[in-house]
């Protein structure tokens, strides 16, 4: 590990210079501006819903996609959402762990049924806990603390009521899309796993005889996914991270910038140098310290302000059917609610299946039902936190006018924590620098599963993934490329569109693996 820190170390020395030039990454996003806009206006491409009022066709296609599957599932998101905590507490390990599949009425026991070959036995990297958690550092972070309050400024208090109905849908999507990433997972020699879209596209259409257009959706998002690591993934939290930084020690310039983005490099480096076992390891302790850090800053305030409560939550419901005063009026509101909470937990996107695809489990449901509790934390929970926080504190409008999009989220977060708890910005640059920390682990593994996936499992190629990537960090912190995380980002959004398509014909899949898993600890109805 020593020689890889200071080959890393060595190759910092261009990237240094780079940073310097500051000429260099304005002339960069000039340059790549026009590329990132045409690629934007193709994902994000605008579906007029009314009057004034527009909406991405990918943001539509994974919102029906999370209700088709609610409905399919019969409200798996609530109906078995107590099964999911037991999950995780570790109630049914003995059964999910177990080498014989006796009690899930395998033919064979001793051996592996034909049908479930690919989850028997006891494959897998991580617990059922290390998983959610990497799965959440990717997706709880700068869409929780600036994402609300531009959500709130441009829909008002009723923009949080429909981000929690789309967290809601988002977690029937997340169950198919991670069941199908333990089912068709790969185990390399070694005990390697390789999972995501990437696999269960290629090998799960092949089993539905879709074996031609598996291949095709499967490269298309390996492609996206290895931008997306790098970019929204890596640069951009970098890049806010290291602006965070700079404004709570008072020193904004170029020197403060390179020499926080070479420390947060080399700790990266440090931790996705062990790969996924040891990212389960770091993350499983940093999002529920961080999580919790910020619940509990949200939890003072509110006791605090306990008897408005009750009047925030009025307001939530008032403006999520009466939006006075908002672009749009109703129709406004809900989608820049739903908007909000797609960009925030990326349910259907496909990226959190990778993370999921690595825990150690013989039944592909049990991870599945592990993975719809993301978005009931990412956004249910921990953006609704945000939103009363920023309503209750906003009373006399001087946190933010609702209707006119706020230009800075983390400001006006930070304003509204700062107004009950001077100290807070202190602990927001803290949650901030540890958000996008952990995003990049989480988007680290992501990238490199979908690099290996197209160019193959050696050491070769392993490492010079994580170099680049180690490299983008500095990249990130010292220089705002704007254009280039811009296209980035929709390349992260155009994931959606191959996985969606999968999961369109490999739902029958889950059901059946929803069955068997449930028959094994003893809930027969599915």
């Amino acid at each position: 590990m020593r020689k890889k820190l200071m080959s890393l170390l060595m190759l910092t020395i261009p990237m240094l210079t780079f940073a310097q030039e500051k000429g260099l990454a304005e002339k960069i996003n000039e340059g790549f501006k026009p590329v990132a806009d045409a690629w934007g206006s193709i994902v994000f491409y605008p579906v007029k819903l009314g009057e004034g009022v527009e909406m991405p066709l990918v943001i539509i296609m994974l919102l029906l996609a999370g209700l088709i599957f609610t409905v399919i599932f019969k409200f798996v998101n609530i109906r078995l959402f107590p099964t999911s905590i037991n999950i995780v507490r570790g109630k049914y390990d003995d059964v999910d762990h177990a080498t014989s599949g006796v009690i899930a009425g395998d033919p064979t026991p001793g051996g592996d049924a034909i049908e479930t070959i690919r989850v028997e036995g006891n494959e897998g990297e991580v617990t059922h806990f290390q998983a959610l958690t990497a799965a959440l550092s990717g997706t709880v972070g700068l869409g929780n603390i600036a994402g609300v309050a531009v959500a709130l400024s441009l829909g008002g208090p009723g923009a949080t009521f429909w981000m929690i109905v789309a967290g809601l849908l988002g977690m029937s999507s997340k169950f198919v899309e991670c069941t199908l990433g333990v089912k068709y997972r790969d185990v390399g020699e070694d005990g390697t796993i390789y999972g995501g879209p990437m696999y269960y596209l290629r090998k799960g259409l092949a089993d539905v005889g879709k074996s031609g257009l598996g291949r095709v959706l499967a490269v298309i998002f390996a492609v996206m996914v290895v931008g997306g690591s790098f970019g929204g993934g890596n640069m951009f939290q970098a890049n806010q991270a290291a602006q965070q930084f700079g404004s709570m020690i008072g020193s904004n310039d170029l020197s403060t910038a390179l020499i926080f983005g070479i420390v947060m490099s080399v700790l990266v480096a440090i931790v996705i140098i062990g790969g996924i076992k040891r990212i389960g390891n770091i993350t499983e302790k940093i999002v529920p310290f961080m999580v919790g850090i910020y619940f509990v800053a949200a939890i003072i305030i509110l006791v605090a302000n306990f008897s408005q409560i009750g009047n925030a939550f009025g307001q939530i419901i008032d403006g999520a059917f009466n939006a006075e005063g908002i672009s749009g009026g109703l129709l406004g509101v809900l989608i820049v609610g739903f908007q909000r909470a797609a960009f925030s937990n990326e349910a259907g996107v496909g990226s959190a299946a990778i993370a999921h695809s690595a825990v150690k489990t013989k039944y592909a449901a049990s991870e599945g039902l592990v993975a719809l509790l993301e978005p009931f934390i990412d956004t249910v929970v921990v953006c609704t936190m945000t939103a009363l926080v920023i309503i209750i504190t906003n009373g006399d409008g001087g946190i933010m006018t609702y209707g006119v999009k706020s230009p800075d989220g983390v400001l006006a977060t930070s304003k509204a924590f700062a107004s009950v708890l001077p100290w807070f910005p202190y602990i927001l640059t803290m949650a901030v620098v540890l958000f996008a920390f952990s995003t990049m682990l989480s988007w680290s593994y992501y990238g490199l599963q979908g690099w290996m996936f197209l160019f193959g499992r050696s050491k070769v190629s392993d490492y010079v993934y994580k170099v680049l990537f180690c490299l983008f960090v500095i990249i990130g912190s010292a220089a705002s490329l704007g254009a280039v995380t811009d296209f980035s980002d929709a390349m992260i959004f155009a994931m959606a569109v191959p996985n969606v398509i999968g999961l369109c014909f490999l739902f029958p899949k889950v059901r059946e693996e929803l069955a068997r898993y449930l028959k094994a600890i003893g809930v027969i109805k599915t």
